[in-house]
């Protein structure tokens, strides 16, 4: 799977993990050269707080679209060390 922003792939991973609908990539295939920390934060009831990204790619910012949970609740473990996008984030298969 690739996430693919602004003509740029952000995240390239054969193994995803799929919650809600969303592709979880792992960090390590993450160009975190795009990645931007962000102040947000949301919480889910099952997931616990997810911490945001902002992307950038060239001149172009993507604010808050992609997250992850630095220490989610048990039922979400299974995500930790992951990111996911969303805000015009293509997610393709590669």
């Amino acid at each position: 799977m690739k996430a693919v922003w602004n003509g740029v792939v952000i995240a390239e991973s054969d193994v995803t993990v799929v919650v809600e609908g969303n592709h979880y990539f792992p960090e390590h295939s993450v160009k975190s050269e795009h990645l931007k920390q962000s102040e947000t934060t949301t919480f889910c009831s099952w997931k616990g707080t997810a911490n945001y990204y902002s992307l950038a790619v060239e001149d172009e910012t993507n604010h808050d679209a992609a997250w992850y949970y630095a220490d989610p609740k048990d039922e979400a473990r299974h995500i930790v060390g992951h990111i996911a996008f969303w805000k015009g984030v293509e997610i393709v298969e590669g």
